[in-house]
């Protein structure tokens, strides 16, 4: 029997690959109609993306099959979902975010944030927090925190080791005094003075180790946290973000464009830092205490202060002056965002609108973001020099021109080409729902969801989105729920934002597991966090995190999108033809 088991253990992806959809045929087959048949294609993308019995791109691809073998959608209309404009503006993003990596921008940004705000314990972990949540809103979370975990253990390393060489001296001090006194006036052996200071060393040692303990499960959290974050502040910061733009321009074709980076950025960026506050509070009470004095370092710095500030110094110093190369990338990265920002500010007609867009909207922020990250790509990394210069003889082979600041080599290797066919899966996904009227069936079977308030509905979606995000990847999680949101929404009378846009930022609240998301198994892989260490901490993050989304939705939410009136381009729950 239990070699039995072993062998199931061990074959369970063939076994779910080829048991689940034969548990879950008799749907199509008892049940007529399209919608059936898409209820067939959802669930087994849903079971294949939660067990990853096949990698999850893979997932993502069967659409491409499973719906024009069902008849719900030709192969033209399925394959046409799976590069859109939300794609166009993920490959954009994610082309800035590699240059500013290559050219180890984000570092430098790191280590001068942290020199200014110093090492003391509170201080360090908010610097490292908000770092950590700025970099993460343009580069990816899982490099971000890669990056910034090292930098922190150093840090601590170092005040360690100092804290303990400096114990070690202040005991050989008290032992020389203490026994010199001690055989002068009582006659103590000296024996007896040096079993005591091993005694009081050994103590000394054990509140060290404890709180080190702490303070780099403190510091390990802090950083896979602030990550998760920081990514929901911007459109471009995490995929979920992306999948809601793609599924509101596919779900709603009418929506004027109505989440774009400013919105979404004015939305989530003042949530985004309450969120921050409120996690250093939590982890500074859990590991840390409520000690102001030591916490914030009232007072004259110590040794082991001044000793790990010249650690985070030393690795500044080896990058030295900044280069042509990072200055272009920054030049670049800035005239993008300013770009974004003024596109379509929402307050004022933008660049976009006077120049272009009187008509339709033929440049959005996927055409902003290729167009600056074709930059990438003309700009040398180097400053030309002039004729006869630097760079050698004209006639001769040493002259060379400098390379750009990206080659196609560096983006084939760091970009995440799978989360293109993630996308395009969960777009495919929401345009099949519609056309097969599964969509419509939903909501109208929500629609007793009427008689209950707005905000219970929201708080309990974001409650299962938070819950169920933990088990699975946080982009499967949303490609799954918000085109069944969507259609409840529209049902019910409700404006869909109220609902999807919550949702969207709950999926990036995975802080209880490990697995929940690459941040924390990287956070976990550094060997001094437990599970249950991440679980207590995360669950309690996790409710605060869903009542901050609240407030920020029935506050400047409702203000910002008029949330609680249904708009009109919402209304598309019309009879299938």
């Amino acid at each position: 029997m239990a070699g039995f088991l072993r062998w199931l253990w061990k074959y369970r992806n063939f076994i779910t690959i080829f048991v689940t959809p034969l548990v879950i045929l008799p749907l199509p087959l008892v049940i007529d109609g399209p919608e059936a048949k898409c209820g067939f294609a959802i669930i087994l993308m849903a079971l294949y993306w939660c067990t990853e019995c096949i990698p999850l791109a893979v997932t993502a691809l069967l659409p491409v099959i499973l719906f024009p073998l069902m008849g719900i959608m030709q192969g033209s209309e399925v394959s046409i979902q799976y590069l859109k404009d939300s794609n166009m503006l993920f490959i954009g993003g994610l082309l800035v975010a590699i240059a500013v990596e290559h050219w180890n921008l984000h570092k430098r940004i790191a280590l001068r944030v942290l020199l200014l705000v110093g090492v003391k314990p509170a201080l360090l972990m908010m610097g490292f927090m908000g770092t950590t949540a700025f970099l993460s809103m343009w580069i990816s979370n899982t490099a971000t925190t890669a990056m910034m975990l090292p930098i922190a253990y150093a840090v601590l390393d170092e005040l360690q080791k100092t804290e303990a060489e400096a114990d070690d001296l202040e005991l050989q001090r008290g032992q020389t005094n203490e026994g010199f006194q001690m055989d002068e006036t009582k006659g103590i052996t000296t024996e007896k003075v040096v079993e005591d200071g091993y005694m009081l060393a050994e103590e000394k040692r054990k509140k060290r180790e404890q709180k080190y303990s702490n303070l780099s499960k403190g510091m390990s959290l802090c950083v896979c946290y602030s990550a998760s974050i920081g990514g929901t502040a911007t459109l471009t910061g995490t995929t979920p973000n992306l999948i809601l733009k793609g599924q509101m321009d596919e779900l709603y074709p009418g929506n004027g464009g109505i989440i774009n980076f400013a919105s979404w950025f004015g939305f989530c960026f003042p949530n985004m830092m309450l969120m921050l506050v409120i996690a250093w509070l939590w982890l500074q009470f859990m590991y840390l205490g409520f000690n102001f004095k030591k916490s914030f370092g009232c007072g004259s710095k110590s040794d082991g202060d001044r000793a790990a500030y010249q650690v985070m110094k030393n690795e500044y110093k080896k990058l030295g002056s900044i280069s042509f190369a990072e200055g272009s990338v920054l030049v670049v990265f800035v005239l993008l965002v300013l770009l974004w920002f003024t596109r379509e500010p929402g307050f004022m007609p933008g660049w976009a609108t006077v120049l272009f867009n009187q008509e339709k909207e033929y440049v959005t922020d996927g055409t902003v973001a290729i167009f600056m990250s074709l930059l990438f790509f003309i700009i040398p990394s180097q400053r030309p020099q002039c004729f006869g210069g630097r760079t050698g003889d004209m006639n001769g082979e040493s002259l060379k021109a400098p390379p750009a600041l990206l080659n196609w080599e560096v983006v084939h290797e760091k970009m995440p080409w799978n989360i293109l066919l993630l996308l395009g899966g969960g777009f495919a996904l929401a345009s099949g729902s519609e056309t097969s009227g599964l969509s419509l069936w939903l909501g109208q079977s929500l629609e007793p969801l009427k008689n209950v308030p707005d905000f219970a509905i929201a708080f309990l979606i974001c409650l299962l989105i938070a819950t169920f995000t933990e088990c699975s990847s946080n982009t499967a999680t949303t490609t799954l729920f918000l085109p069944i949101l969507g259609a409840m929404a529209s049902n019910i009378g409700l404006h869909p934002l109220y609902v999807m846009m919550p949702s969207t930022i709950c999926a990036s609240l995975a802080f209880m597991l490990p697995v929940a998301t690459p941040p924390n198994a990287i956070a976990f892989s550094y060997g001094n966090l437990k599970v249950i260490d991440m679980a207590k901490a995360g669950f309690v993050l996790n409710l605060l995190g869903v009542l901050c989304v609240q407030l920020a939705l029935n506050t400047w939410g409702v203000a910002m999108f008029q949330l609680k009136e249904f708009p009109t381009w919402a209304n598309v729950t019309t009879t299938k033809p």
